[in-house]
């Protein structure tokens, strides 16, 4: 598959593409291009130096939509509209929103705008024909990028297309150690996005690092 990272260069974006790129053709994007070349040299060697083959490139944002058949928006959540605006493109395209609308007060608190989750935003946003799937939400950057360890993660997908629900499935799938779950339709992705800054209060109070979920 042939993966643009819009976002690519942040902590999550990187770690995502690591872990998808020795299976995939996976493209880092960034308002900057220079920086996405930087990290895609980076991500490369971090790769190389453990014996893991990959396939990584480092384009503009609107590259990384342009060469893409999966998009994964890698942008915190007030970075969304503005970053949204500036880009074309998504047309018949599947498009992932890992987003999560939170606010760190005396504890992380779910701020969700009006629409009712960042991924619902997504779909107000893109044009009709673009493909939505919330997904990725709930692991933590630290987790990707540990490149040596090994994973076994639980992730949430929700959309409206099963087409799409399930190609983002069979992605997520060729990870090691991750296994995707039907979450159900786009209007559940509230649920997950939230469960993110319950994972942090639960790392923050019992004194915990990279919390994530598990179903079993």
């Amino acid at each position: 598959m042939k993966i643009g990272i819009v976002g690519g260069t942040g902590d999550i974006g990187e770690g995502i593409a690591m872990r998808l790129s020795p299976h995939h053709d996976v493209v880092i994007g960034s308002r900057e291009e220079d920086k996405a070349e930087s990290s895609c040299v980076a991500c490369t060697a971090a790769l190389t130096e453990l014996g893991i083959p990959c396939c990584l490139t480092g384009f503009s944002n609107q590259e990384a939509v342009d060469r893409s058949d999966i998009v994964i928006l890698a942008i915190p959540f007030r970075h969304l509209v503005p970053t949204l605006s500036s880009l074309h493109g998504f047309e018949d395209k599947i498009v992932v929103s890992p987003i999560n609308p939170m606010e760190k007060r005396e504890f992380f608190v779910y701020t969700p705008p009006e629409e009712g989750s960042a991924a619902l935003l997504v779909r107000k946003m893109l044009p009709e024909d673009t493909r939505i799937c919330s997904a990725f939400n709930t692991v933590a950057a630290n987790k990707w990028k540990a490149l040596t360890e090994e994973l076994d993660l639980a992730v949430p997908v929700c959309g409206d297309d099963a087409g799409a629900k399930a190609t983002v499935m069979e992605l997520i799938r060729s990870i090691p150690g991750v296994k995707p779950y039907d979450a159900g339709p786009l209007a559940v992705s509230c649920m997950v996005e939230c469960l993110t800054p319950l994972l942090l209060n639960i790392a923050r109070y019992n004194k915990m690092k990279d919390v994530g979920i598990q179903f079993r």
